[in-house]
Parts: structure tokens; C-alpha cells; sequence
């Protein structure tokens, strides 16, 4: 399973988190993390998100890109952390 971290600069407006993460669900990704905070002019915000997929984010971005909410994205491929599990 690859992860992939986007970066997105979305409208601030209600329901566009939602749309993103709908958007990341129906093409195949799980979303692991988000972060996100205002832009300076308020009426933006810069959201970093974490997905999880077996499949190309190509098709992921260009989904993204036609959301009227979503102003920018860019989507880049990470190293998925290892997990190790202890019992103790």
C-alpha cells in the first residue's frame, strides 16, 4: 500500500473538507491523517492531507482539481511509516 500526502488550498467554505475527503474515499484512498489551518486572508485554507492506496493518485488529483472548492493541489508519494507493535 502506497501513502501519499496531499496538499491542498481549498475555499473556506462549508461542506469542502468534506468534499475532499468524500472525493478521497470514493476513488480508492484511505485518509490517515489531516492538518489544516487558515490562510492570512481568512477566506482560505491550506489543508495537508495523508492517504493510503493501491492504486495511482493521478486519478485522485485530477478528482480533486475539478472540485469547485479546491484552488490548488499537489500531491507527492511517501515512505509509510513501519509499524512495531510491543506488548509489555
Amino acid at each position: 500500500m502506497q501513502r501519499y500526502q496531499l496538499d491542498l488550498t481549498l475555499r473556506r467554505a462549508e461542506g469542502a473538507l468534506a468534499r475532499v475527503l468524500g472525493t478521497a474515499e470514493r476513488r480508492g484512498f484511505t485518509p490517515v491523517s489531516v492538518d489544516g489551518e487558515t490562510q492570512a486572508d481568512g477566506d482560505r485554507w491550506h489543508l495537508r492531507l495523508a492517504v493510503e492506496g493501491d492504486r495511482s493518485a493521478d486519478s485522485l488529483q485530477a478528482q480533486l482539481e475539478k472540485l469547485y472548492d479546491c484552488l490548488a493541489v499537489e500531491v507527492s508519494a511517501v515512505d509509510a511509516p513501519s509499524e512495531s507493535w510491543s506488548c509489555t
